[in-house]
């Protein structure tokens, strides 16, 4: 069955995207995140924070700057 996991991803204004895994398991934040790693580029940064020791882990990573696009309403 899966489990619910929280993935909240901040794009800054140079197009830097973090990408911060909660409410994970172990490995399964990897597994989790992947598809979305791939699909943005190469992981620049991995950290893990503190409570990944405790069991409940929680990841941190930095992806690289994506070009960015400017919309202009009609």
């Amino acid at each position: 069955m899966a489990e619910y996991q929280r993935i909240e991803y901040r794009i800054g204004p140079d197009g830097q995207i973090v990408e911060t895994v909660m409410d994970g398991l172990g490995s399964g934040c990897l597994a989790a995140t992947q598809a979305m790693e791939q699909a943005l580029g190469e992981v620049e940064q991995r950290q893990f924070k503190p409570e990944y020791e405790a069991g409940a882990e929680v990841e941190t990573t930095t992806l690289p700057a994506i070009a960015s696009q400017s919309i202009s309403p009609s």
